[in-house]
């Protein structure tokens, strides 16, 4: 491929493998960094890789130093960093680009932008997104927080400047709880960021979680490819994932959509990147609700491959391609979304202890049949060792339907074709909700799991 022909992965697991496979497609070589617990490991077979550092993650994955010398020393022109670990780090963005490695995402700079959560609320709002009431920029002291939190009223949201991952965060009901709110959210802000400023959003009851993915490259062309639904999860953390959002009106979804990509082209974003919404549906858009913008996420999901499995677009190659300088092979007027997507993040909890983690051996592994409705993710076989030092994702199962029935019946039958041995895992959980009345007739919001109990 023209721009770059070794590609350093700085990531691990199914997001590594995941990588490589588009790499493959286009001529690219990837090269994985590990950590010294995931050398060796059967996902990184018959692949180059470079060792980063012990198992523990600020050791490895998190080095910064490490990881661009390590692309540096193997050739690499380019670095993806997947999720997590390092995606999200205008620094670590910055670094890569100093040392002459093509880091794939958007600018520094944007980053920075988006990551600071009142710069950012400011700059969507003013490209004509939906904002949550609250505090218009970070909050001096608390009893700056009780007058903006009497003047959207209770209950109300506190939140780390700097925040992400849930952390930072604490809700209050009433007046009276206010105080202890702020002191808890500030000393973990300041614990997990090393900033305890906080800001107040009115806490909306009862929202569906809604975002949009949205690809751009580096000539102003700015595409969407539709909405995503994430309202199924426990503690900021996802578990089901689908697209169309199914309780969205028709009109709003347009409306927002078109403002996203506004929005998106007037900070000179690059890259795969995901607008994230709460759907307020006590809100100004009537019965049905509006979307109320919270954050931005500066990197490619997880739950990309729901996109993928409505628009047949491969994200990840469209990000090698933006990297190296091409414009997108795509245009909103030739993207069709087609018929239901469902994601199920399977990993390996025991949601009956709590989500306790199963680390341990994959004794017996064998993954549902595949076809053109059904793809599953994965970095594990049997035999595989899953590690006590990482994220339990074991694999994503996503299946596709013409109807949002047919798509949830096609993977209630994929999971349960799928065999795992040696560990707990949460498939139990997904089935359960996925033949929920709650979860078929749309009866949930972010309070509650539907259809799930321990």
């Amino acid at each position: 491929m023209a721009g770059f022909h070794r590609l350093f992965i700085a990531n691990r697991g199914e997001v590594a493998v995941r990588i490589a496979r588009s790499c493959d497609e286009l001529g690219v070589t990837p090269v994985f960094g590990v950590s010294e617990a995931d050398r060796d490991a059967p996902w990184t077979e018959g692949r180059q890789q470079v060792v980063l550092g012990p198992a523990r993650s600020t050791l490895s994955y998190l080095d910064m130093t490490r990881v661009v010398q390590a692309a540096r020393q193997s050739g690499c022109s380019a670095l993806h960093p997947g999720w997590g670990f390092l995606a999200e780090n205008p620094v670590f963005a910055a670094l890569c680009e100093q040392h002459g490695v093509t880091f794939v995402g958007p600018p520094a700079h944007v980053m920075h932008l988006m990551g600071k959560k009142i710069p950012a609320k400011r700059t969507m709002g003013a490209a004509g997104l939906t904002l949550i009431p609250g505090s218009e920029g970070v909050l001096e002291d608390l009893d700056e927080a009780r007058a903006v939190a009497e003047s959207v009223g209770y209950p109300v949201l506190l939140k780390a400047q700097s925040g992400g991952g849930g952390k930072g965060m604490r809700v209050a009901k009433t007046a009276d709880e206010l105080e202890q709110a702020w002191t808890q959210a500030r000393a973990e802000a300041t614990a997990a960021f090393g900033d305890g400023r906080l800001y107040l959003e009115k806490l909306i009851s009862g929202g569906r979680h809604v975002e949009i993915q949205i690809m751009a490259d580096r000539y102003g062309e700015v595409v969407h490819l539709g909405e995503r639904d994430c309202t199924v999860q426990r503690n900021h953390q996802k578990l089901i994932e689908e697209s169309p959002a199914p309780v969205l009106d028709p009109e709003e979804r347009a409306r927002t959509l078109a403002a996203a990509v506004e929005a998106t082209r007037s900070i000179g974003y690059v890259g795969a990147g995901t607008i994230e919404f709460l759907l307020d549906q006590s809100g100004d858009g009537g019965e049905a609700g509006v979307l109320r913008f919270m954050e931005m996420n500066t990197r490619l999901q997880v739950e990309h491959c729901v996109s993928e499995m409505r628009s047949g677009v491969d994200l990840v190659r469209e990000q090698l391609l933006v990297a190296a300088g091409h414009p997108l092979s795509l245009t909103q007027d030739s993207l069709a979304l087609r018929g239901h997507a469902i994601e199920c993040r399977i990993n390996a909890e025991d949601p009956s202890q709590g989500f306790r983690p199963s680390p341990g051996e994959l004794t017996r592994w064998v993954s549902p049949a595949l076809g053109e409705d059904l793809r599953v993710d994965t970095h594990v076989r049997t035999g595989y060792v899953v590690p006590p030092h990482y994220d339990s994702l074991l694999c994503k199962v996503i299946s596709w339907g013409e109807t949002r029935d047919a798509a949830a019946d096609r993977m209630i039958r994929a999971l349960e074709q799928l065999e795992c041995e040696g560990v707990k895992t949460t498939v139990p959980m997904h089935l359960q909700i996925l033949a929920s009345e709650d979860f078929r007739a749309n009866r949930y919001d972010t309070r509650a799991i539907p259809g799930f109990s321990a």
